[in-house]
């Protein structure tokens, strides 16, 4: 089963440190001080948005069936072996028409004007544990690697602690 970064919505303080991390872990001195002054300047691949009083950081979802990669006329965008949707090793191949920005429903497909190539998350940034940047930087634990079945039992345990913890007063 495949890992995703799942939020937890309820934790998400809206502090921005798994963009931090993720343009870092994209810089070519992979650190904080030389990313800041590097040109051109990295660039993230999860964007944090707001609602109201609500935060929530989002990323590629890697879908089963992508439309970003479907409507990729020169082939730059594509699934790998592990279900990972990118165009790293084919960034030669984007022609820059900017169909998977068009195409992706969630928005997260960005443009890289300067090198002219799309960008979005490409699983580029996991540590030795395979545990993206972002998730690693998170320090309220929001972000949650993992697979669906686990995630969801994650939530059953907290749903079960917070009701346990309110019987009896």
């Amino acid at each position: 089963m495949r890992r995703e970064v799942l939020v937890r919505l309820e934790k998400c303080l809206g502090c921005r440190s798994c963009e931090i991390a993720c343009a870092v872990a994209h810089s070519s001195s992979r650190g904080l001080f030389g990313a800041v002054g590097e040109e051109p300047r990295p660039r993230r691949r999860v964007h944090v948005e707001q609602s109201g009083s609500v935060t929530m950081p989002l990323s590629c979802r890697h879908c089963e069936e992508p439309p970003c990669a479907n409507a990729c006329i020169s082939g730059a965008m594509h699934v790998t072996e592990d279900g990972v949707v990118t165009n790293v090793g084919t960034e030669r191949k984007c022609i820059g028409c900017w169909m998977c920005v068009v195409a992706c429903p969630y928005g997260l497909v960005g443009r890289d004007a300067e090198r002219k190539v799309a960008i979005k998350c490409d699983r580029e940034c996991v540590d030795e544990r395979g545990v993206p940047a972002c998730v690693r930087a998170c320090p309220t634990h929001a972000l949650v690697f993992a697979t669906v079945e686990e995630y969801d039992m994650i939530r059953r345990r907290e749903f079960v602690a917070r009701e346990i913890s309110t019987v009896g007063r």
